[in-house]
């Protein structure tokens, strides 16, 4: 009996062996090292997501509301914020911001990344001067064009000083215009960033595809516009998000810039929330700022899948 229960032995051993594991203990003691990250990801991200979209269906004041039944209120808060003409006033300024910035930065980063692209000499100096703009934040970029571009002993008193006593440039002081000052000054610190990410993007392609090019006599700006730039769909898509999700979440340099004004004509949705989160009606800052969660999870998992679903294919 012995013989013949040795080879059962062997192969039930040998099953043991070659069995992977099951899939939630491969990999471990990764897991256990990413334990206390997920763990704080869930309870600060989500929960607090969670407990804003909560509150925000109350009618709470400068606290949460300790009655949650007594002071439950339903869309509320929505329907006031989507009526106030500041709420609507702060998310047109946001549209034609997010436009206007998105538009240079990603047309002014590409033209610099070509330029950094023709292997200039001085790369290095200069890839350091049109980064160097984002390097300093939103507060300081916004301190420096507000003296910059104020009429009273900025850019306009200097050129009236050289002569031109006509010249205007009032854009941070005028109601209409003043969105577009921060436009300038967001297309300033963000297309060294913008260069830099084309930049990576251009010296990803395959130099075979610019000799080719060469042989068949293709113009070099043809080259750029029926090749490179489609197989750069990648990064143009991952700075747009970045940018995109940046523009939404835009308040410092507004408070450091224009502090919302002149009256109330650069007010932002961040700024919105803010306000009234902090001074007066935090039930309805919480309605605000989940609406800007919408926003940017709008602009975010659509990539997400996209990025993420073609890597797992």
């Amino acid at each position: 009996m012995s013989a013949t229960a040795q080879p059962i032995s062997n192969v039930a051993t040998a099953s043991a062996i070659t069995k992977p594991p099951l899939k939630i203990f491969r990999n471990l003691q990764s897991k256990i090292a990413l334990t206390p990250m997920m763990a704080t990801v869930i309870v600060v991200f989500i929960g607090c997501s969670i407990w804003t979209i909560v509150y925000s269906l109350t009618s709470s004041r400068i606290l949460p509301t300790s009655n949650f039944a007594k002071d439950f209120v339903g869309i509320d808060q929505y329907t006031r914020l989507f009526t106030s003409s500041r709420w609507q006033l702060s998310v047109r300024n946001l549209f034609v911001f997010s436009i206007f910035s998105l538009a240079f930065t990603f047309v002014l980063g590409f033209l610099l990344a070509v330029f950094m692209d023709q292997k200039i000499r001085f790369e290095n100096t200069f890839r350091t001067i049109f980064l160097y703009p984002f390097a300093l934040s939103f507060i300081i970029t916004g301190i420096v064009w507000a003296w910059a571009l104020n009429p009273a002993f900025g850019l306009q008193k200097s050129v009236r000083d050289l002569g031109w006593t006509n010249f205007t440039f009032d854009w941070i002081a005028n109601r209409q215009m003043v969105v577009y000052s921060l436009v300038i000054a967001a297309v300033w610190q963000g297309t060294g960033l913008m260069m830099a990410l084309m930049l990576a993007g251009l010296r990803g392609i395959d130099d075979e595809i610019w000799k080719a090019s060469r042989v068949d006599g293709i113009p070099k700006w043809r080259t750029y516009w029926s090749i490179i730039i489609p197989m750069m769909r990648p990064v143009f898509i991952t700075a747009l998000v970045l940018f995109a999700a940046g523009a939404v979440r835009t308040y410092d340099l507004v408070v450091a810039m224009t502090g919302g004004g002149p009256g109330l004509s650069s007010q932002f949705p961040t700024v919105y929330v803010y306000e009234f989160m902090f001074v007066s009606n935090l039930a309805q800052g919480l309605a605000a700022s989940s609406v800007l969660l919408a926003a940017v999870a709008i602009i975010v998992i659509p990539w997400a899948f996209y990025e993420f679903g073609q890597k797992k294919s």
